[in-house]
Parts: C-alpha cells; sequence; structure tokens
C-alpha cells in the first residue's frame, strides 16, 4: 500500500521494492542505507523501548520507537498522537516532518507525504 509515495510493505513476506532497492517485509526504509537505519535502532534502544535487533530494517518495532519518540520527545513541534501501532502513515509521517522541520533542515510542507526531501532530512537524522 502506498501513502504519497511512502511504501508500505505488506506483512506477506514477499520483497518488493522500495525507496532503497528491496525492503524485506514491513521494513520502511525512507531511502535509508543499512548502516543509517541502524543508526536508528540504536538512538531509539535505551530511549524509546526499540526491542528488535539493530539489523538494518527498519520494521513495526523500530517505527513503534519512532513513533514514541515523536509523541514525547521535549521540543517536539507536532508530537504524534496516534496509536504506536508501528504504521507508516500520513500521520506519524507529518509529526516526523514537523521534527526534521525544526532540526534537521527539513524545508517543505507538513504534508504526510514522505518525498524526496523528507527522505533527504530523514537521511540527516540517522
Amino acid at each position: 500500500m502506498t501513502w504519497g509515495g511512502l511504501l508500505e510493505v505488506a506483512a506477506s513476506g514477499a520483497a518488493v521494492v522500495g525507496f532503497a532497492g528491496t525492503a524485506s517485509a514491513a521494513a520502511v526504509d525512507l531511502g535509508l542505507d543499512n548502516k543509517g537505519a541502524k543508526r536508528v535502532q540504536r538512538r531509539h534502544l535505551t530511549m524509546y523501548g526499540y526491542t528488535g535487533r539493530t539489523d538494518g530494517a527498519l520494521g513495526p518495532n523500530s517505527w513503534k520507537a519512532t513513533q514514541r519518540f515523536l509523541a514525547t520527545w521535549p521540543g517536539q513541534p507536532a508530537p504524534y498522537k496516534g496509536a504506536i501501532d508501528g504504521g507508516m502513515g500520513p500521520a506519524t509521517i507529518v509529526s516526523l516532518q514537523a521534527y526534521l522541520k525544526n532540526f534537521r533542515g527539513y524545508t517543505g510542507a507538513l504534508d504526510g507525504r514522505a518525498g524526496t526531501g523528507t527522505r533527504a532530512a530523514f537521511w540527516r537524522f540517522a
């Protein structure tokens, strides 16, 4: 399923082509390479309850930790208010874009679409 260009991989286990090549089931990497995804996972290990392996595949556990980060980080300009479900819907992306706009040089709209500007700023975050 896609939301404004963001690929959410079905839980079927089939590999599909995402922003950065082939993605494993339920992985949405927003253009990060394996090293960048591992940095995000390590960042979320202690403070935001990431419980998965540091494997460089941003799956539901990684995104649950990111949603917790976006909901509770002091100074978050648009806190995430949705369910902590690991889904990468528009509400998660809007909150991520707000963070990236204030702290990582994102200059686009808060539109819930993970376009090239969102992915570039997420790379800087990683």
